[in-house]
């Protein structure tokens, strides 16, 4: 399970085409194949279900934990009923006021679109993170995992909301996948879920800006993984780690900012509360997403179904009308 060999490594052509399916683009056969992954997860839920809550919490939470015992674990949790979900009290993580540095510098892009060839960069979506600038941030508190299936059913329960998640086949609760974070929704539908929230809880929340999404994830540093300077496969659910699917949120320790939010590489894409506009000083990039889609969210974080570039905490990123785009969110609170 540690190899390489059971890793998704495929060179993709550059620029990358548009008329293909889903699964050339994230470098796979049209045919069938097996995951190992897959294998081992099932394995280890079947082993799992009769183990204590306390037991699985502890194994999820440890990196010490194999990766597939990790997803088990969570498997699990989601079907017994995950106590780290709280609907109306998520956990939250302070982030202290400060000014931050956001961005790219102009000279760094030749660097980044070297350390990721093979995978069908276009120059011109680095450059949309130039240039490096200052962003003056208040204290905050951002949430540690994403939104999860189990938290937007509340939402849809509670309000008659008239837009489901696509990912939800036919509209059915996707009662497997309840710690799972949710995608295949809206940017709009992420904003009704904050000010729901709001409402009953008579807190403030939102969606994170762009520079409160990327410096909780970077930190001060300006990492460009969560973790650190060079991707891991391990560390996070993007295609690399050939799982295909979303898994419960937090089974990736390793892969925690210095703040403790988890998650923020890979899984689902993250919306913030920006459309994408140039950054001060910087080009207007006029890539597929503006040409196409036209006004748009930005996302960040990548995802179960990108590579590793779209992992890194500059990358700035939106949905475009393909299923691999699994777009979900996470909340951030407001005290001033």
């Amino acid at each position: 399970m540690n190899s390489l060999k059971d890793r998704h490594w495929p060179r993709l052509p550059s620029p990358l085409p548009k008329d293909v399916t889903d699964r050339v683009l994230m470098g796979y056969p049209e045919h069938y194949r097996e995951y190992p992954l897959v294998e081992q997860v099932g394995m280890a839920i079947r082993a799992l279900l009769d183990s204590p809550v306390e037991q699985l919490l502890a194994q999820l939470q440890s990196a010490d934990t194999p990766l597939y015992q990790r997803i088990g674990a969570g498997e699990v949790l989601g079907l017994r009923g995950d106590p780290r979900i709280d609907v109306f009290n998520p956990q939250m993580i302070d982030i202290p006021g400060a000014t931050v540095q956001i961005g790219l510098a102009p000279e760094r892009v030749g660097e980044v679109l070297d350390a990721f060839d093979g995978l069908g960069l276009d120059r011109s979506w680095i450059e949309k993170e130039t240039p490096l600038h200052s962003v003056q941030l208040d204290r905050y508190r951002i949430a540690r995992f994403a939104v999860t299936n189990s938290e937007y059913r509340a939402f849809l329960l509670d309000t008659g909301h008239p837009s489901l998640p696509s990912s939800w086949a036919f509209g059915r609760y996707p009662q497997q996948r309840a710690n799972h974070p949710v995608y295949s929704v809206s940017d709009s539908d992420a904003d009704a879920y904050a000010q729901w929230l709001s409402q009953r809880t008579g807190r403030r929340f939102s969606l994170p800006t762009e520079a409160q999404w990327e410096h909780a994830a970077a930190g001060p540093q300006r990492l460009q993984f969560p973790w650190g300077e060079h991707f891991h496969a391990e560390y996070a659910n993007t295609i690399e780690l050939g799982y295909l699917d979303s898994t419960p949120v937090g089974v990736f320790p390793e892969g925690a900012s210095m703040f403790g939010v988890l998650d923020m590489a890979g899984n689902v894409e993250e919306y913030v509360a920006d459309d994408y506009r140039p950054y001060p000083g910087g080009p207007q990039i006029n890539d597929d997403l503006v040409l196409d889609v036209g006004r748009h969210r930005i996302a960040r974080g990548g995802s179960f179904t990108r590579f590793r570039d779209l992992a890194r905490n500059p990358r700035r990123h939106g949905r475009y009308p393909r299923p691999i785009y699994v777009m979900g969110f996470r909340l951030v609170e407001n005290n001033n």
